[in-house]
């Protein structure tokens, strides 16, 4: 506090800091009548008088705090800058590290993984920052041992100079100016179907020259084609002569006959299993796809369309061996499989079940010979033979080799096929393979057939095409032992030369054969060509043609049913169900004198010898007739009517069903049933409304005139004549059942006589009486009731004949004729609406329905399935396909011709160009022909 003001001191005082960075602490003074101020502090007055270094100048404080913040950053970007390639480093020498683990199984993949290594290591490298010195080291050490022992640096360096040079040629034998020659898209499209087919994954692996190319090229064709012939035959029939030979796989159990099916097609799909799965012959057809993507399997008799999930073809194959029963253990009933893929081979195979030495538990003794006995059926000439062993065996115990002695004993239709090569030593595998000990004319094949199963290593197979890594794995092993497997071995190996040598095999053998197979097949035309002749005319036959015609008959047979049931057709059929329910509303409340028992009758209140005097004045017959026609009105006309005219429909359809074509075929039988009771039931409530409402005025008041009076009086008469002959008809068939006249009218007698009192009845006669048994005593109560209700009929039509009841006034004495009238008038009111609402509707709707459910509502398949149902017509279908079948294998065969020709002449123009010195001096080999 002094004189000038208050002084408030606001802070405290800090250590000294430099003024740049210093914080500053004011002093406010209130002056009294001024405004808050704070005094200048002395060094800052003296930095106002020079505030910076001599030779600067104010701004040059921003770029001195900039550059200070920049020092400050320099050493974290310098670290951010390192560890980019610190990252890089660590995924290449993590690289290198699964690089050492799987160069111990396969030393040439190790290529194919440096390639990978840069694309592998962009997905792995988050995991590798630390430990990136001692990782090197690590694989430093190891991939030294890897080279020491695979001695890899050889084949690494074949496999570098054979890109190389594959490269050189390619750019030496371009186009001009370097460009490579243009190639159609046809061509190319058949190079790579015949690459993949052989095995060839990629245009460098292709090794083939140009003329191996356009043979195998050619030799494609051939084989597809024949192929296409093999299996129109199979439809044709089962004769030996119509069948070219397939490839028939034999070899004992776990030999590894499914895995060399299985790499040659890709996939995994045959059944396996602890116990024997095998039990059918399963007839594989393998069709080269190279425009298609998709791979499939079908099976042809079965109709389950196109399979792309292989394991679904895998259940399906074990589902069908399981059903043969296991009293049987094998049948000779084949299964039928086509496999569509661009990556196999055009070949038709045959799986056979595996031979056995021991029958498991459960196995019936007799299967090591059945299964022989199945073999031995399959692999008869023509056929080929592959005959599958497993290296660690000895061929000598080997069951296939035994049984291709026995039919192939010069070996000529026999190739071997040595399995699982990488389980014995080399030196082994090289001797069987040479053909010392059992040799074969078209040799044997050494393959490894199986890939290691890794999760997630470099040759795991997935879910795809693993056929390349089949060959990968193989050509690892066999490059790996080159001094025994090399190129100077002269030894077969591996699934890429099988199913080359499978394809040529099968395509000579079946050259071979289609000459007598041309001439098999046209004897079967001449054959198929008369008896179709003979015992069908040469009428032309199809499925659809015999359903149309069929289906325009039965159409033809209902209108004609149309033209007759009508509204007199409708009147009658109604009119007679009334009739009996007058008949029945007379008995009951008029006629009625049942004989329950053996005891008198009681007295009647009113007899019914007293309805001729009955008038309007009488109340008890007066009700009687009202109750009577009440009853009748009520009892549901409309229900009754279209019940009685939709049965009768009903009836007349099954009716011209079993005189139709139709009687021999359920399909269609239902399908018509189904279509008229769908249009019955659809109207039959409609109708039946209509009708009720049109009658109601009949519940309540009906006029009768005489003519209706007179018309009634001779119907009811002429009723009641009927129902008098079935009371005679009924006694009579009573009389051959008691065992005579004579003796029923004794036992009538007896009971009558009891009824009237005469005879006294000892206890009530349920045991029987009067030397009767009770059977007897009931048949003769049933007969005097028939008795007495023929006698009161005739005493009934004589009082209608009568001239009291010819006037309608006479209708309480006379119920019958005014019931009569009555029944009359419903039926033909509900006729009108019975003809409009059900009989025009049917007619109408039913032969369009017929249309849309046999008509163009079916498919092709179940169009084919209808009219196979008839054995005539299925006959007739079969001549008609066999014909056909054998006028198009004829002419797939002449198409093979025109090929061979064109071979034949291009091989003498080249034989011809030899000669002069113009050619390459490789003549073709002289093929098949066909005359």
């Amino acid at each position: 506090m002094n004189s000038a003001g208050i002084s408030i001191r606001i802070g405290r005082r800090l250590p000294f800091r430099p003024p740049f960075a210093r914080r500053l602490f004011h002093q406010y003074i209130i002056h009294p009548q001024r405004l808050l101020r704070s005094p200048t502090p002395p060094h800052f007055q003296r930095q106002r008088r020079r505030p910076w270094p001599p030779g600067s100048n104010a701004i040059h404080n921003v770029p001195t705090i900039r550059t200070l913040s920049f020092y400050r950053v320099l050493p974290n970007l310098a670290v951010k800058l390192v560890r980019i390639p610190a990252m890089f480093g660590g995924a290449v020498i993590g690289g290198l590290a699964y690089l050492q683990y799987q160069a111990t199984q396969a030393g040439n993949y190790a290529a194919d993984v440096l390639r990978r290594t840069g694309d592998w290591a962009s997905g792995t490298a988050g995991g590798v920052f630390g430990g990136a010195k001692d990782i090197l080291d690590q694989t430093r050490t190891g991939w030294a041992r890897t080279k020491d022992e695979l001695g890899i640096a050889d084949w690494w360096r074949q496999q570098s100079q054979s890109g190389e040079s594959a490269s050189g040629a390619g750019g030496e034998s371009g186009g001009p100016g370097g460009e490579p020659p243009k190639q159609s898209r046809a061509q190319a499209a058949a190079v790579a179907g015949t690459g993949a087919a052989f095995g060839y994954t990629t245009p460098e692996d292709d090794d083939r020259t140009g003329e191996e190319a356009a043979r195998d090229d050619q030799m494609m064709v051939l084989t597809k084609k024949m192929i296409e012939i093999r299996s129109m035959l199979q439809m044709i029939g089962k004769s030996d002569t119509l069948l070219l030979p397939s490839i028939v796989v034999i070899g004992f159990q776990s030999s590894g006959k499914s895995s060399v099916l299985e790499a040659i097609v890709g996939h995994e799909f045959l059944p396996k299993g602890s116990n024997m799965i095998t039990r059918r012959p399963i007839e594989l057809t393998l069709v080269n796809t190279p425009n298609a993507t998709a791979e499939y399997g079908e099976f042809p008799a079965l109709g389950l369309g196109k399979i792309t999930d292989f394991s679904h073809i895998r259940k399906t194959l074990t589902d069908l061996n399981l059903a043969v029963p296991a009293s049987e253990c094998v049948s000779d009933s084949p299964i039928q499989l086509s496999i569509y893929s661009p990556n196999v081979p055009d070949l038709s195979l045959i799986d056979l079940p595996g031979y056995i030495l021991i029958n498991s538990e459960g196995q019936p003794p007799e299967l090591s010979q059945k299964i022989d006995d199945l073999c031995e059926k399959y692999i008869q000439p023509p056929n080929v033979i592959l005959a599958i062993s497993d290296a660690p065996s000895d061929l000598a115990n080997s069951a296939a080799l035994r049984a291709c002695m026995r039919v192939d004993p010069r070996g000529e239709r026999t190739i071997g096929v040595v399995t699982k090569m990488d389980l014995v030593e080399p030196s082994r595998g090289a001797s069987i393979l040479k053909n010392r000990d059992y040799p074969l004319r078209l040799g044997y094949v050494g393959v490894v057939s199986r890939v290691p199963q890794q999760p997630g290593g470099l040759f795991s197979r997935g879910s795809g095409n693993f056929t390349d890594s089949v060959t990968n794995n193989e050509t690892a092993y066999f490059s790996s032992h080159s001094s025994e497997f090399g190129p100077g071995s002269e030894l077969a190996v591996g699934i890429r030369t099988l199913r080359k040598k499978l394809m040529r095999v099968l395509e000579q053998t079946m050259a071979s054969s289609l000459q007598s197979t041309s001439d098999a097949v046209q004897q079967e035309l001449e054959e198929a060509t008369y008896e179709y002749k003979v015992q069908y005319n040469d009428r032309p036959l199809s499925a659809e043609s015999y359903l149309a015609e069929s289906l325009d008959a039965f159409k033809h047979s209902l209108k004609e049913f149309a033209e007759s049931f009508g509204r007199a057709k409708v009147r009658e059929l109604l009119k007679s169900e009334l009739d009996q329910r007058v008949l029945d509303l007379l008995a009951q409340r008029y006629w009625n004198k049942p004989v329950n028992d053996l005891t008198p009758p009681p007295p009647e209140l009113d007899a019914l010898s007293s309805l001729p005097r009955a008038g309007q004045d009488s109340v008890y017959w007066h009700r009687k007739l009202d109750a009577s026609t009440s009853s009748l009105t009520k009892l549901g006309i409309g229900r009754l009517a279209t019940t009685v005219v939709a049965n009768a429909l009903q009836s007349e359809v099954d009716r011209l069903i079993a005189q139709s074509t139709f009687a021999s075929h359920p399909f269609a039988q239902q399908a018509i049933t189904a279509a008229s009771s769908g249009i019955l039931n659809e109207r039959f409530l409609s109708t039946s409304d209509q009708v009720e409402n049109c009658i109601k005025p009949y519940k309540y008041e009906i006029d009768v005139n005489e003519s209706e009076w007179a018309n009634s009086r001779q119907e009811i008469t002429s009723v009641l004549n009927s129902e008098i002959k079935a009371c005679e008809a009924a006694v009579k068939k009573v009389e051959n059942d008691f065992g005579g006249k004579r003796k029923l009218q004794d036992v009538m007698g007896y009971i009558d006589r009891i009824r009237k009192g005469e005879v006294v009845l000892e206890g009530n006669g349920i045991g029987g009486a009067g030397g009767f048994s009770a059977a007897l005593l009931a048949k003769g109560r049933e007969a005097i009731f028939l008795r007495d209700r023929a006698s009161i009929l005739r005493m009934r039509i004589s009082a209608l004949k009568s001239s009291q009841c010819s006037h309608s006034t006479a209708k309480y004495a006379c119920p019958e004729i005014f019931l009569d009238v009555v029944a009359n008038k419903l039926t033909s009111t509900a006729v009108l609406f019975l003809n409009v609402e059900l009989l025009s509707e049917f007619y109408y709707s039913f032969p369009r329905e017929l249309d849309r459910r046999l008509g163009r509502g079916l498919a092709k398949e179940d169009v084919e399935r209808f009219a196979r149902e008839d054995k005539k017509v299925r006959g007739h279908l079969d001549a008609i396909r066999r014909k056909e079948l054998l006028e198009a294998v004829l002419e797939k065969m002449k198409t093979l011709n025109v090929l061979e020709e064109s071979e034949r002449r291009e091989g003498h123009r080249e034989a011809v160009g030899a000669g002069k010195g113009l050619g390459t001096g490789n003549n073709r080999k002289r093929s098949w022909t066909i005359v």
